[in-house]
């Protein structure tokens, strides 16, 4: 086993159960944190929205589509990825979707979202692009917070540690972790929530710092978001230590994020510094708000000129 104190004078205790009960309600802890960053990420987002001339209307359904297409990107990802490290997947027939028990992958969340988000901005007839930009310091606060579904659950920390933030783990919620990292009647570890939770919370004010300093084109802020992601999230995937598929040595999430963000910081180099300005299509500066028809005089009934809807 590694070498960690039998006991630590600090740490982060580990909450005794993630789940409460409220009469007949069964509150589960981990969506908790999911619907508080989603809400964050929804106000976020409005927020940025109406104050360049859009609507919250479209955040709400955009948030809709958005968030449901996420959770099945998400669990779809992570059913793939962890078929024979999850065993909650196979502890019942409807297991492959029990996402109150964890595993969402992120990697399938975003890009099934986005793809929802952006059909549905494309409908409005507004700019794919300016909302992707609205949106992305939203997602990077969403994420940040829920992280701390992974405190209530007891899962997806890092390796052992001494240090005074150390997070405690009773040996129940250690199982699927090698040997040499189990310890009874608790282990402390990296606290990977916490670190991802500051390093997004930090990565929001850059975001908004950036987009407020510089003249970004569109979307080239939702880009610089997935390489601060990234860019931590590499890191901390060499220091988890729950269950996944491996190759060359690394975690398969490894090089996910080591993937993602050379392509992300490729693409913004290219298409904010490099790409023909002058071909370019020009984009749309502020958000397009819903037409409102106004009677004709006289009563008459007029067909207005902007779109129904």
């Amino acid at each position: 086993m590694a070498a960690v104190p039998a006991a630590l004078v600090a740490y982060i205790p580990s909450p005794s159960s993630g789940v409460f009960h409220a009469g007949p309600l069964t509150i589960h802890m981990y969506g908790v944190m999911l619907l508080l960053g989603i809400a964050a990420c929804v106000w976020l987002t409005g927020r940025r929205w109406v104050s360049w001339g859009g609507d919250w209307d479209l955040v709400y359904r955009v948030a809709l589509w958005g968030v449901l297409a996420g959770i099945v990107g998400a669990r779809i990802y992570h059913d793939i990825t962890s078929w024979n490290q999850d065993p909650a997947i196979h502890d019942h027939w409807w297991g492959f979707a029990a996402v109150w028990q964890g595993g969402l992958g992120i990697w399938g969340a975003i890009p099934a979202g986005v793809l929802a988000g952006a059909w549905v901005v494309r409908r409005s007839g507004n700019s794919v692009r300016l909302m992707m930009d609205a949106v992305a310091p939203g997602l990077l606060l969403a994420q940040g917070i829920g992280r701390w579904g992974n405190y209530w659950n007891q899962e997806l920390y890092g390796k052992p540690t001494s240090l005074p933030w150390a997070l405690r783990i009773d040996a129940a919620h250690q199982s699927g972790i090698l040997p040499q990292y189990q310890h009874a009647p608790y282990g402390y570890y990296h606290p990977t929530f916490l670190y991802e939770f500051l390093w997004d919370l930090a990565g929001v004010g850059v975001l908004l710092w950036i987009d407020r300093r510089f003249r970004i084109r569109r979307p080239a802020l939702f880009a610089l978001y997935v390489v601060w992601y990234t860019t931590f999230r590499t890191y901390e995937e060499v220091l988890r230590i729950d269950p996944s598929n491996y190759w060359l040595g690394q975690r398969v999430n490894f090089w996910v994020s080591l993937g993602v963000w050379i392509l992300a910081a490729a693409f913004f180099v290219w298409w904010q510094f490099l790409h023909d300005r002058e071909r370019a299509r020009p984009e749309p500066a502020r958000p397009r708000r819903r037409a409102r028809v106004r009677p004709a005089p006289g009563g008459r009934m007029s067909v207005p000129k902007g779109r129904v809807r």
